[in-house]
């Protein structure tokens, strides 16, 4: 399967302001957001975008 253009996991440390449909992980902090973010990442071949202090997201372009 090859997955283009799709987000493929969100990272947040405020759960209040996310639903969806893709994985979502939960941090303590910005530190563990940012390690998260860049493990992810590498691991699924994607880009991370961080969209405010607390919100980064994993897109396949």
């Amino acid at each position: 399967m090859n997955i283009e253009k799709a987000i493929l996991a969100v990272i947040t440390t405020n759960d209040a302001k996310i639903a969806g449909g893709a994985p979502i992980f939960i941090c303590d902090d910005k530190e563990e957001l940012e390690k998260i973010a860049a493990n992810l990442e590498a691991i699924i071949d994607g880009i991370a975008h961080a969209l405010s202090e607390e919100l980064f997201i994993i897109v396949k372009h």
